[in-house]
């Protein structure tokens, strides 16, 4: 138990990273994905793929 409590943190917190760093690069090209409660939730989950589909949608939609 204590195991995956500890997995699933690790997940959050990579996920807040990667996103907080692509962030810290897109912001010149105004390109920056908000980091909430579902943008993280979806790169935890799924890892790069997620990012890369946050950011597709980015281009499409705006």
């Amino acid at each position: 138990m204590k195991n995956g409590i500890l997995n699933v943190l690790k997940r959050i917190v990579f996920g807040f990273v990667i996103l907080y760093g692509y962030n810290l690069i897109a912001t010149s090209f105004n390109m920056a994905i908000p980091i909430n409660i579902i943008t993280i939730a979806l790169v935890s989950l799924l890892g790069a793929p997620a990012l890369f589909a946050l950011i597709m949608l980015l281009l499409v939609v705006y």
